[in-house]
């Protein structure tokens, strides 16, 4: 397995960007597909994005295609999420992931993120 550690997140206006970031410093990073899901208050965890190992393919959430945008730098162990035009509802605690497969689905999943919160005032 891989170690996911996911530094602070933040807070912005609606219609601002932040990005997430998520280290690896230890375990084979480039070899799992990485991603990213979420979590606000009172729902259930949700898919957001992921990309393969080698940043070939893509996934985003109908929710946020066109607006985020995720990447990789497997020289530094470490995947982004890039949060553009952010709404209130984007509020969350937002988890990294680490799978085998590019998946949207959580049961692939096979590690997790400590989670950082992400939040959007209007």
């Amino acid at each position: 397995q891989v170690q996911l550690v996911e530094p602070g997140g933040g807070l912005v206006q609606a219609g601002g960007s932040l990005r997430l970031s998520c280290a690896a410093p230890v375990g084979t990073f480039s070899t799992y597909a990485m991603g990213w899901f979420r979590q606000a208050p009172g729902k259930e965890r949700e898919f957001v994005a992921a990309i393969s190992w080698r940043s070939a393919n893509t996934a985003f959430a109908d929710s946020v295609k066109g607006r985020f945008t995720i990447s990789r730098d497997n020289a530094k162990n470490t995947q982004y999420l890039q949060m553009n035009s952010l709404k209130p509802e984007d509020t969350a605690v937002y988890y990294c992931s680490a799978s085998r497969v590019l998946s949207a689905r959580a049961e692939y999943v096979s590690s997790w993120g400590q989670g950082t919160q992400g939040t959007v005032s209007s």
